[in-house]
Order: structure tokens, then sequence, then C-alpha cells
């Protein structure tokens, strides 16, 4: 049985996740196999999977996949031996094959190209359902994906059913041609922070300060608290320093504080003396010493389940129930009264067997954070442990919040 959050996606939107053999990293997807079927849609049969160093190319069922997230896909198989692809064998790849070919219609004319591939999970099978011709879908391919996504949608009639796609040969070259970002000033602002920062990580210098310099002033200082610190840094330098503190000042310290401690002293210097007053103390010190109380970044949105809890219902209810929750990657196994007593893993989840419980396969031996910790504990414990989320609890194992390290991970740790 596979999980999948998504029941529709596009190819370009997977292609490059990581792939693993139960627990073990083994490499990124790299294509679809597909197996064409008379007046039907193709069926995905195998996922082909690059490994790194030279190992070679993997071939994996499709019936052997069991999770499909949004940054991973998981598999059963234990050992990559006997999944090799052979190169004489004669499949259909979906990215190699359609990508990028020219399309016709019935009478030979209005000549496309296929930017995108849809597929669709249903009855635990993944089906190719539509190819794309909307122009924005390339975006995604030049690393523009959340732009990609924005343009797209509001763009009808560019996509057809695959019932009525004639592939031609795959003599065929790829798709050449200069493709230029268009920002729409009347949309910009539409767009959720988190995704405006993709964009501006993305885009030329110029453009990026374009584009920024477009937002109005609590979206454009939402947006600096998401973006990665260098271009955090060619932003605040692209602008007048009480424009920037401006900007600075509509947040809290602690997210001041991170802001700043990515720049270089003498611009850090120069922009705190703009914050409040009330507050330019306690930035400073969340600055030098990163004492801010790790209770302040942590989240209660984590699933939670009972010891007994099967691993078949936990898996049944898993999309539904992630889609609402800030930490989706481990189960918290709780008593009635919110005592923490294991952790499980997402991939252990997927690997175990239907008829066994969270007890079963949970981990008991915990590493947990105590609520007077600071960030900078939280932060040594992320680098030492390399998890991707820390509970928090207090001296009787009562479950406080936990911490995801994506959420701090622009913090160095110290040096001993």
């Amino acid at each position: 049985m596979v999980t999948i959050l998504d029941r529709e996606f596009y190819l370009t939107e997977i292609v490059g996740r990581r792939v693993y053999l139960k627990t073990r990293s083994i490499g990124k997807l790299k294509d679809f196999v597909i197996q064409e079927n008379a007046g039907k849609v193709p069926e995905v049969t195998h996922l082909l999977v690059h490994q790194p160093y030279g190992d070679p190319l993997l071939l994996l069922p499709w019936d052997k996949i069991t999770l499909i997230s949004n940054t991973e896909i998981v598999s059963e198989i234990t050992s990559a031996e006997g999944y090799e692809l052979n190169p004489l064998d004669n499949y259909i790849f979906l990215k190699d094959y359609i990508l990028d070919k020219k399309i016709l219609d019935m009478d030979d004319h209005e000549v496309e190209v296929v930017y995108d591939v849809k597929l669709l999970f249903q009855n635990e099978r993944l089906f190719v359902t539509d190819v794309d011709f909307n122009r924005f879908r390339i975006l995604r391919r030049m690393g523009f994906k959340k732009l990609a996504n924005y343009l797209a949608k509001n763009k009808e009639g560019s996509s057809i059913s695959w019932l009525y796609v004639q592939p031609l040969p795959e003599t065929i070259g790829s798709f050449e041609g200069n493709v230029k970002l268009n920002v729409l000033k009347e949309n910009i602002n539409d767009i959720h922070p988190v995704d405006l920062a993709d964009i501006l990580e993305e885009l030329e210098g110029n453009q990026r300060i374009a584009v920024f310099n477009e937002l109005e002033p609590e979206l454009a200082s939402d947006t600096l608290e998401e973006v990665e610190p260098r271009v955090l840094r060619e932003l605040i330098r692209s602008m007048q320093k009480e424009k920037a503190a401006g900007l600075i000042n509509e947040m809290s310290p602690a997210q001041v504080a991170g802001i700043l401690s990515v720049l270089p002293a003498s611009e850090a210097d120069e922009i705190i003396e703009f914050v409040d007053s009330e507050n330019k103390q306690r930035v400073q010190q969340i600055i030098d010493q990163n004492d801010e109380n790790i209770m302040l970044y942590s989240t209660q949105q984590v699933i939670k389940r009972p010891v007994d809890t099967m691993v078949k219902e936990v898996i049944d209810n898993f999309r539904e129930v992630a889609g609402d929750m800030d930490v989706i990657m481990y189960v918290y196994v709780v008593s009635a009264d919110n005592i923490l007593q294991g952790v499980v893993d997402i991939r252990e989840l997927i690997a175990a067997e239907p008829e066994q419980t969270l007890g079963d396969i949970m981990t008991d031996s915990l590493i947990t954070l105590n609520p007077d910790d600071t960030l900078h504990d939280a932060v040594d414990m992320f680098f030492r442990y390399s998890f991707r989320a820390i509970p928090i609890t207090d001296e009787n194992d009562y479950l406080l919040g936990v911490v995801s390290f994506h959420d701090i991970k622009g913090v160095k740790p110290r040096l001993d």
C-alpha cells in the first residue's frame, strides 16, 4: 500500500525528490516508466532512480513504493541488488520521451510543446492524465517553482487529456528558447510570503530587487523573515536604512535578531539604531547570546497517537491529518494525559507491518529539550543528533511542544 500526500501533481514537481530504501537514502528520482494502454491513460510501472558516485541507475517497481511525501519517496525494498537498470531493455520514460516534445492536433496543425505532465494517484495506482503546454510551467524547471505554479494556475485551457495526445518520434529535439520572467504588479501582493521568498531566492539581483520593491510594507516584512541569508543581505543593502528599519520594526525582537545576525556587524549596527528603543536591548541580547527561550520556537501542531494505535490506522489517515500539522515526519506516542512515551519516524512507520502497533516500533530512548533551554541549546542538539524535529518535555515527560529544525536552521552551533 502506498501513501501519497497529494493525489494530483506535476512531473516536474516530483523529479529530483530523494528516494529511500526503507530508511536508507540511495539517490534521487530521475524519471517514471509508463505503460501505454489502448484507449486508456498510461500507468506508471517503475521509478527510475539516479544513484550518486557513478552507481548504476535503479528501476524500482511501483508496487514496492510505500510513501511519496512532499520531500521524499520511500520503498519497502531493503537492498538495491537486482534492481539495476538494464540499458538493453525497452521502456517508455515519461520525462525523456514526452517532456519538451511537440504535439499536434488531430489535423496536424497547431504545433505545441509539452512543458509538463499531470499525474493522478487513484486506487493505489499512478496514472498520467494530462499534458500541459502552459509556458509558465517551464519556469519551474528553471528553479522558479512557486512563481510557475502561481502564474500557471490562472491560465485556463493550457492542458489537454492524454487521450488526445500523439507523441511524435523521439528524434524531435528538446525545446530550446529564452524564457523571460514576467511578474505582474497587480498579482505580486497576493502571493504568500513563503512562496515569495522562494521566488526571490531564484531571481537575478536586479529582478529580485525590482520585485521586492513592489511589495506592500507588511508583506515585505514577512518575506524578509523567510529568505535565505544571501538574499537577505542583498535586499537589506539595496534599501535605504530608514526603509529597512521600518520593515524590521514590524517584526518581533526574536525575528529581528535572526535577520541582523546574518548581516556583517557594521551593517547590523547601523540598522539596530533604528529599532524601537524598548526592543533594542532584547534584540542585541539575542544576537550576542542566542538565549531566547526555545518554547518561543515550538509548535503543538504535531501528530500524536496512543501507544496501542495500529500502524495501518495511522497510514490510512495520514494524508488527512498531516495537512494541518507543522511537523509531519514524526508521530509522537503519548498517553491519555499527554505524557511522551516514544517517537516513530514516518519512514519506520511505512516500513512496519500494518498490524503492528506504535508501541511495537517506537523509539523510547528519547532525546528531548526542556522548557528552560535556549535557542542555542536546541541548535547544538540538532547538530549533534541530526534530527528533523525535537520534542520539548517537562520533568514529568509531559509533551509541551516540538521544535522543527527548519525553524531554527539559520543559527550556527556553538564552538566549544
